[in-house]
């Protein structure tokens, strides 16, 4: 009798320890371990979290398939680099598994390092250059996940921007394509338009050599930058000059970004 109560006894405890084990596996540890990773109580179901520091990497983030994206930088801040993050946009960046900057904006680091996040701190090259665009989209879709997302949005992308730059290029005055000068940062419209450069300028404003050497050229346009425009680039010169959007709007949709260009390429050059 006393042998069956310890056989009895040693079984129970066995079954114990499995249950105990079996839990652990399923609940415990594991949890624990995905909760301290992403800084919340269990773990994160679904699509990641991501942060960005603009709608510009906000507008990537979508295109490679990220469903929930946090904007640090309000629209309404006319150049992004000189925005100051306030306590709320630290809390947001604790919650996310990516933080998206680029690597012109200063306080990116500083506002990961701030919040103690845990979140990957992913460079992207901001650049509305259509093959720089499926570039970046295509490597975000491989970081979240999202590769299909990624690829769905890249070829609704590749419709939309031959359709656009057919457009702009069947407007060209008088069938040739005109000469441009353009911001750095706005080489990709030239691009889209098949205008032929001869020259860019920028970021700084244009000395009066610049000024000189660009003139020289004879533009028929000038594709300046809207968010870091000084103001006329070259007087005198009969060149019309065009304000260059680079960043999307709110609902992080970057299409728009081409299409308002293609609009805005078109009147300059006598279409309506």
């Amino acid at each position: 009798m006393a042998r069956t109560r310890v056989r009895l006894a040693s079984l129970l405890a066995l079954s114990a320890a499995l249950t105990a084990l079996v839990s652990g596996c399923g609940d415990g540890g594991g949890n624990a371990d995905t909760a301290s990773k992403n800084g919340t109580t269990g773990p994160r179901v679904g699509k990641p979290v991501v942060v960005v520091t603009t709608t510009w990497e906000g507008a990537f983030a979508k295109a490679a398939g990220a469903e929930e994206v946090k904007v640090i930088v309000p629209q309404s801040v006319h150049h992004a680099p000189d925005y100051d993050p306030k306590p709320s946009d630290l809390a947001a960046v604790g919650k996310a598994d990516f933080v998206l900057y680029a690597p012109f904006e200063p306080y990116a680091a500083k506002i990961k390092e701030a919040a103690g996040s845990k979140a990957e701190l992913v460079e992207v090259n901001l650049d509305n250059d259509a093959d720089k665009v499926r570039a970046e989209v295509a490597k975000l879709g491989k970081l979240f996940g999202t590769e299909e997302a990624a690829a769905r949005w890249t070829a609704s992308f590749d419709t939309e921007y031959a359709k656009l730059a057919k457009d702009v290029q069947g407007s060209w005055p008088g069938g040739k394509s005109p000469a441009v000068v353009s911001q750095v940062f706005t080489t990709w419209s030239a691009k889209l338009a098949g205008a032929a450069p001869v020259g860019t300028y920028g970021p700084e404003a244009v000395t009066p050599a610049q000024l000189a050497e660009l003139s020289g050229k004879k533009p028929a346009l000038v594709l300046d930058n809207a968010h870091m425009s000084t103001g006329t680039v070259l007087p005198d010169s009969g060149a019309r000059q065009i304000e260059i959007v680079n960043y999307p709007g709110a609902d992080l949709d970057l299409l728009p970004v081409y299409r308002n260009a293609a609009v805005e390429l078109k009147k300059a050059m006598g279409s309506s």
